[in-house]
């Protein structure tokens, strides 16, 4: 039986992770191996594997400033879940650079391409016609009134559903201060719940939706620093040998 440790927080504080992203939350505790954090008074929570935070920090942001844009920082989460599977057709064609079309989006809105791709493949499993039990259409999933209100014409268009779906997610990135729980959570339930509930719903779709993404862009960063750090590390120097002396080495 996992045992709640409270954790003293005192107001809002923000839980930085070391991939970078950040969490905004009420109060947290640590349970097992995670550290549970509540998004708001309500008692919606997120749960993140402790060793995945770096540090806390209050939340000295002032009230007016929480919609001021700022450069995409900071993810954070990680529950094992499985989502119901979608109503699919065919993988994305060979023939379609689905890379190249989530890098030139991903660039145009200033996000980092591994969390878009991190997004299709929780919303689609990266397949073009895909299409929800609740009528969402497309890589990215876009219901068809915002697929409307992004301009997208056509949502089983790879190209075009993934440039309204890249540009929607900016803006809730935005609109939250870039808090990518809630921003997640805004994507897969609505802003609506969001600002009902003052963070992340309480409904198991929507908190295991959020936390499979962070998990799975928390693996891509973890593998992007490791493979970093192996290209810094000097190669070996190779052992001398009496085969490797030269021929006029006296012996001693």
């Amino acid at each position: 039986m996992a045992l709640a440790l409270p954790c003293l927080a005192f107001g809002s504080q923000i839980a930085i992770l070391r991939n970078g992203f950040s969490i905004l939350h009420e109060r947290h505790v640590v349970v097992g191996s995670n550290t549970r954090l509540y998004t708001s008074a309500d008692g919606s929570y997120v749960d993140v594997p402790t060793a995945q935070i770096d540090h806390f920090e209050e939340d000295l942001t002032p009230a007016a400033a929480q919609s001021a844009p700022q450069i995409l920082p900071k993810p954070a989460t990680a529950l094992p879940v499985n989502l119901p599977a979608k109503t699919v057709t065919n993988k994305t064609p060979a023939n379609i650079n689905l890379s190249g079309m989530v890098s030139e989006a991903s660039g145009r809105h200033n996000i980092d391409p591994d969390l878009v791709n991190s997004v299709i493949w929780a919303e689609s499993d990266f397949k073009v016609h895909a299409v929800s039990p609740k009528g969402a259409q497309g890589l990215m999933q876009l219901m068809p009134q915002t697929a409307a209100t992004l301009g997208v014409g056509n949502a089983f268009d790879p190209q075009s559903n993934v440039e309204g779906g890249t540009r929607y997610l900016r803006e809730l990135l935005e609109k939250y201060n870039f808090d990518l729980a809630k921003a997640l959570a805004a994507y897969n339930a609505g802003p609506l719940r969001v600002q009902q509930y003052g963070g992340v719903p309480p409904y198991y779709e929507t908190r295991a939706y959020v936390a499979r993404i962070i998990r799975d862009y928390n693996r891509k960063k973890l593998a992007e620093q490791r493979a970093a750090k192996a290209k810094k590390k000097p190669a070996p120097r190779p052992e001398k040998t009496a085969a490797s002396q030269p021929p006029n080495a006296k012996k001693g």
